[in-house]
């Protein structure tokens, strides 16, 4: 089974499709989305991470990798791959059960821990806007200006 719903590399999703794959998880999904952009600067493109994870929306700080969001049915997956030192990091913050569990449970590869977090509250929105600060250094567009 596929992360994301969209697994057919020669027909890429239309925004459409996408929201009304994602359901009553749209409103998330935009607030992620705007958060990303918002506090990060981060650049969105579209892209196919094959067969097993299907089509995402991919962001990009400075030329390295910050999140992908994966469309899912009536939800979305959100990836986000922490070192080992931001996993230690991570570790110590005040985040809920579901996503504390995905750290745990997270295979650690030498690139570090991937996180394929299901979005299913309002909780996992806050860990994710956590743990996409530790990303990024807490370095967000307020700390440049």
């Amino acid at each position: 089974m596929s992360i994301g719903v969209f697994t057919d590399k020669a027909h890429p999703p239309t925004s459409e499709q996408i929201l009304k794959a994602i359901g009553a998880k749209r409103s998330d999904w935009e607030q992620l989305v705007r958060f990303i952009r918002d506090e990060f600067a981060a650049q969105g493109e579209f892209k196919f991470y094959g067969k097993n994870y299907g089509w995402a929306w991919r962001f990009r700080k400075r030329g390295k990798s910050l999140t992908s969001l994966y469309p899912a049915a009536d939800s979305f997956v959100v990836q986000v791959i922490l070192g080992e030192t931001e996993t230690q990091q991570a570790r110590a913050m005040r985040l809920g059960k579901h996503v504390r569990t995905i750290i745990e449970n997270a295979h650690a590869f030498p690139e570090g821990r991937w996180l394929f977090i299901p979005v299913k509250s309002r909780k996992d929105i806050q860990d994710i806007h956590q743990l996409l600060a530790l990303k990024a250094g807490a370095r967000t567009n307020k700390d440049l200006a």
